[in-house]
């Protein structure tokens, strides 16, 4: 029974972590579409060709700080719940 007991709660460590690592995936990702689109929009408003397309570039650089904007909120509100899940059931951790 001990043994069970030990396998659930390394269970439940293991999920919690894994639930971390997922959050940060998702910020990573995040970065690297405003990545995507700020380098976009700098190429856009750099090339000669695209003059014309400048308002495109400027729209481009400001979805991708939007992007990024939100990404970090999206961060911190899941890691404040999961922190805030985790308090809640320590008591089953342990």
């Amino acid at each position: 029974m001990e043994k069970q007991n030990k396998i659930k709660n390394i269970n439940l460590k293991l999920t919690i972590e894994m639930t971390y690592l997922s959050n940060e995936r998702s910020i990573l990702a995040y970065l690297r579409t405003f990545i995507v689109f700020i380098s976009t929009g700098v190429a856009i408003l750099n090339i000669e060709k695209f003059r014309e397309y400048t308002f495109w570039g400027y729209l481009t650089i400001f979805i991708g700080i939007i992007i990024l904007l939100f990404g970090i909120y999206r961060f911190f509100t899941v890691r404040k719940n999961i922190v805030k899940i985790v308090k809640d059931d320590i008591s089953v951790i342990k």
